[in-house]
């Protein structure tokens, strides 16, 4: 069972362990439904000694609508980005973004999935550092190539099927107008799986976008009926944001599967059910 420690660093911890002898390896995963400059956001200012992850490219495999769209990528795919990227099976890793751990909770998620235990968040994101007074270095990081070597199953994951059948807390992580298919701004029908409850991963975060304390998170999930120990799933739009109420879940010490296709996948099937309301 993970630990809070075991998900997250706070900026000024992290700042001591990267002035450390074993560094942890940084990955800068800016990235936002609609917007495409992240990479721009990164050469501008990042974390010293970051690199930067392409959500899309290579966190996900390309979108069908079979699969979704951020299917899993391809294990080999996944093993040469992170070795691009610097990972090394023995390095702790830490990711961050601009967006309160939302988009970097892919890469931890998958960097875990890939058999990966030492992968936390940088609590906060990059807001959090720039707070603490710590400084920001711009220009592109070639990172010394990993050798991490992708062993998938480190997570649990479910699909369609099981989603269906769900016999436990089936959380839906996008916002709330969304689940309740009052909108749909990008997938082909509104509404969420018939079962599932109304978990918006943004709540997960205080007004300074960092995770809400333990006991918070642990109170907030009870209500939603997820606790230890009980079969937890999470889906979301595509499998981004799902990963992070994962992160937020196993902070909280409490185990939870991914619905990796989501939303995306379940609306492109005519065959699956959809419920609209609160």
């Amino acid at each position: 069972m993970s630990t809070r420690d075991d998900v997250l660093v706070d900026a000024v911890s992290l700042a001591a362990e990267l002035s450390g002898d074993e560094p942890p390896v940084l990955l800068d995963v800016r990235w936002a439904l609609g917007r495409s400059d992240g990479h721009e956001q990164y050469l501008a200012a990042h974390l010293p000694g970051a690199v930067f992850v392409d959500l899309d490219a290579e966190l996900a495999a390309p979108p069908s609508a079979a699969e979704g769209r951020h299917p899993l990528p391809d294990v080999a795919d996944l093993e040469a980005a992170a070795r691009r990227w610097g990972v090394r099976e023995d390095q702790p890793v830490v990711a961050y973004d601009a967006s309160g751990g939302t988009s970097a909770a892919r890469a931890w998620w998958l960097l875990r999935w890939a058999g990966h235990r030492q992968v936390r968040l940088l609590d906060g994101g990059i807001d959090a550092w720039t707070a603490a007074g710590l400084t920001l270095e711009a220009g592109e990081v070639a990172a010394e190539p990993g050798d991490l070597v992708v062993r998938p199953g480190g997570m649990p994951t479910i699909d369609a099927d099981a989603a269906a059948a769900w016999d436990g807390a089936l959380l839906d992580a996008r916002a709330a107008e969304r689940f309740a298919g009052e909108v749909e701004p990008v997938d082909p029908r509104a509404g969420h799986i018939p079962g599932a409850v109304s978990a918006p991963t943004t709540a997960n975060l205080a007004s300074d976008s960092t995770f809400l304390d333990a006991d918070a998170l642990r109170d907030r999930f009870r209500a939603l009926g997820a606790a230890a120990g009980a079969p937890v799933a999470v889906y979301c739009g595509s499998g981004v944001t799902a990963a992070h109420e994962v992160a937020a879940l196993a902070a909280s010490g409490i185990e939870a599967a991914l619905y990796p296709g989501s939303w995306s996948q379940w609306s492109n099937d005519a065959s699956r059910p959809v419920v609209t309301g609160s």
